[in-house]
């Protein structure tokens, strides 16, 4: 791991046990092998669709799923390694913001004492100025401290969120897992909660792994992005390398499908199809997952996987194919 680097994720394998299918133990392959650095003060973003296995991602950097294989290190210290006590001790390091602020609050527990929990169970700070460190947040997520008193079903859904953040950012962590933390809001709410996670990021230099489905949330906040597919990472870059440049089939068709589906001076709006349904995550195929529904592929694809592999410094793509393809939609290729 690089100096400047805080997480440190290695071959991380995630499977959910199935049941049995012929004498044989069946399992989901929700995680399947991705490694990536995120240094410190930045953003690193891990897009999909549903089902790609992002949001399983963060919860196994969390340790709030079981690791199957795989290192987590944060700043050095063997997270997936920990247990029990000691897990708990490196807990202040790293907290989570979760995607639907609805959900993650206790309806029964005023919004001063939903921080203050997150200081009183993991140790954090002198006892007596716990309730002063709860007005400190709340005002630093633009909530007046007198909201304290407040219980969530008194709070819009913007307002959730930020209180989301302030108990997440109490006990002053290193790095925070969000979690799709803006899909559950309006877009005009969607974008003061960026800005206010940009701001924090800066005043507080904390580093974000960053879990979403949106495009253009990840483009307006991420300093680097992995694209992942059923259980693996299939193009890995600095975020205007992605955007600017994207050589994987399967990132062209989630812009794709971000495009405008307004036609542009008279024409039809550019698209890119691609054919069928993910394969199972519990028999995944041999070769590339993407193939059975790239217009692209070829036998090889279908037999042997692509390796993850550096095409530019920094920019990783797994295809076999990465180097010759031409990105057959138009506004990308402008873009580009």
């Amino acid at each position: 791991m690089s100096a400047d680097s805080l997480l440190r994720v290695r071959d991380l394998a995630v499977h959910f046990p199935a049941g049995h299918r012929n004498g044989r133990r069946l399992f989901v392959h929700a995680v399947d092998g991705v490694s990536f650095d995120v240094k410190r003060g930045t953003t690193f973003g891990i897009v999909g669709e549903s089902g790609s296995g992002k949001s399983t991602t963060a919860q196994a950097v969390m340790r709030l799923v079981e690791i199957t294989a795989g290192e987590i290190e944060l700043g050095g210290v063997p997270l997936s390694k920990l247990k029990d006590e000691a897990l708990r001790s490196e807990r202040s390091r790293f907290q989570m913001i979760f995607q639907d602020p609805f959900s993650s609050l206790d309806p029964r527990r005023r919004a001063g004492a939903a921080v203050r929990q997150t200081l009183d169970l993991l140790g954090v700070g002198d006892l007596k100025r716990r309730d002063e460190t709860v007005a400190e947040m709340l005002t630093a997520v633009g909530l007046h401290p007198s909201a304290a008193r407040l219980y969530p079903h008194q709070f819009s859904g913007g307002q959730r969120q930020r209180l989301c953040i302030a108990r997440a950012l109490a006990s002053q962590p290193e790095l925070v897992v969000c979690d799709e933390p803006v899909s559950a809001l309006d877009v005009a709410i969607q974008a003061q909660i960026l800005n206010l996670l940009r701001r924090l990021q800066r005043e507080q230099f904390l580093t974000y792994l960053f879990i979403s489905h949106d495009l253009a949330v990840v483009q307006n906040i991420c300093d680097e992005v992995a694209v992942m597919y059923l259980g693996e990472f299939v193009e890995k870059a600095p975020t205007d390398a992605i955007f600017g440049g994207a050589r994987h089939p399967y990132t062209w068709s989630l812009m794709a499908a971000a495009l405008s589906p307004e036609p542009r001076e008279g024409r039809r709006p550019d698209r890119f199809i691609v054919a069928g349904e993910p394969p199972s995550p519990i028999d995944p195929p041999a070769g590339c997952r993407f193939s059975g529904r790239c217009p692209f592929a070829t036998e090889r694809c279908h037999r042997e996987k692509p390796a993850l592999r550096e095409l530019a410094p920094g920019h990783q793509v797994a295809c076999h194919y990465a180097e010759t393809l031409d990105c057959p939609i138009p506004a990308l290729r402008q873009a580009a």
